[in-house]
């Protein structure tokens, strides 16, 4: 699953809980590189995480697809 996630996140996707205003997306300056940094936001705060903790969180926090309140759908 994490390798699906891996890919949608390098698609733009944005991946979230908007009850608990937990997201995780990849910024497009990070797009091509070869270690990529994700976002974690978690009610307004910033952490920086590698691609593969990322795909890891989303499994582990079950977030799903969802649209960002001030990116929309897509980071990119």
């Amino acid at each position: 699953m994490s390798r699906i996630h891996k890919e949608h996140l390098q698609a733009g996707y944005i991946f979230g809980d908007t009850t608990n205003e937990e997201y995780i997306y990849l910024p497009a300056g990070e797009v091509g590189v070869d270690h990529p940094i994700c976002i974690l936001e978690r009610q307004g705060h910033y952490e920086d995480v590698d691609l593969e903790t990322a795909a890891h969180l989303i499994d582990t926090l079950t977030l799903r697809p969802c649209s960002h309140p001030k990116l929309g759908k897509r980071s990119f």
